[in-house]
């Protein structure tokens, strides 16, 4: 996969988890999917459309972006993850602080950027 193949779905991935998100929060989750490719020796294209991994590959009918000001910006964040270090100790999990789901209790928790909590194994 080329690196602007990678960036596009980096980018998708961003966009649709976090686009309303503060862009410390984006970086967060463009580096948990980040992680999740390398930990899992995939690309970030296997590892965003992997079964089940992240919700609005699954919940949405399109993965057209909408909002096109949004989009540019999720852009420009996924950019910045890709060529900066990876500031969430690992973290390759992550929800939203109004969700609770069963796995979060055998993760260790890492941090909390904006709406979403992050963990690691």
């Amino acid at each position: 996969m080329s690196f602007l193949e990678g960036l596009l779905w980096l980018t998708l991935n961003v966009y649709h988890e976090a686009r309303s998100e503060p862009q410390i929060g984006q970086l967060a989750v463009a580096h948990v999917t980040l992680n999740r490719a390398s930990q899992n020796k995939k690309t970030v294209e296997q590892t965003v459309t992997a079964p089940r991994q992240f919700s609005w590959t699954f919940l949405q009918k399109s993965y057209m972006p909408k909002e096109t000001d949004a989009f540019v910006d999720c852009l420009q964040t996924a950019m910045k993850a890709m060529t900066t270090p990876d500031f969430t100790d690992g973290a390759t999990f992550y929800h939203r602080e109004d969700v609770h789901p069963k796995w979060a209790g055998q993760k260790n928790y890492v941090a909390q950027y904006g709406e979403h909590i992050f963990y690691r194994n």
